[in-house]
Formats: structure tokens, C-alpha cells, sequence
């Protein structure tokens, strides 16, 4: 019997105490908002999501401000902020490889 299924892993993964997934999320957070050099469409083009897709997911999960609140939230700074400071512009190649990667998500 394979127990490494996908339907396993998210069994586990839902039994997890929600103090330590919230640690781990605040984590994720706050190493993002340090990394400013990990590019959203890089992240995009490697995982799948990136800051602003964090922004919707705990939009999603209840947060009771806005979108531009929820990314200020994810980003530590207002969005139009971050991108002015942080955000070069996408080559070819990366958004190509983050629409690759897009297609490959399941939700």
C-alpha cells in the first residue's frame, strides 16, 4: 500500500496543530519580506505562487481586510511601494517558465 500518496500527505498535513502551521506561515512571511531579491514571477516560475498569491490565500481564509491590505500584510509594505523597490521587470523567459509552472497547479 502506498502511503506517500498525495491524499496522505494532506491528511497529515491537516492534523497538524494550527499554532505550528501559523508559525510556519509567519515564517514563510517574514522570510519573503527579507528576500526581497526572490522575484514574484521567479517564484512563480519555480513554485507555482508567490507573495501575492499568499495575499488571496488568507484572503481566502478569512482576513477581513481588502486585497491591497492583504498584500501590504504579505509584501510589509504597501504593494505600489514594494514593486517601485523591489520588482524588475519580467523577461521573456520568466514569464514563460511562470506560466509553465501556473498550468501545473492543481487549485
Amino acid at each position: 500500500m502506498d502511503t506517500n500518496s498525495p491524499a496522505d500527505a494532506s491528511a497529515k498535513l491537516d492534523q497538524l496543530p494550527d499554532a505550528v502551521a501559523a508559525q510556519a506561515f509567519r515564517r514563510l512571511v517574514q522570510h519573503l519580506q527579507h528576500r526581497h531579491d526572490a522575484q514574484n514571477i521567479d517564484l512563480m516560475g519555480l513554485s507555482g505562487f508567490c507573495r501575492n498569491c499568499l495575499a488571496d490565500w488568507i484572503m481566502d481564509a478569512g482576513f477581513e481586510g481588502d486585497k491591497s491590505a492583504a498584500r501590504e500584510l504579505i509584501h510589509g509594505m504597501p504593494m505600489d511601494e514594494w514593486k517601485a523597490a523591489h520588482q524588475t521587470p519580467a523577461t521573456d523567459e520568466q514569464i514563460a517558465a511562470m506560466q509553465a509552472s501556473v498550468a501545473k497547479n492543481r487549485i
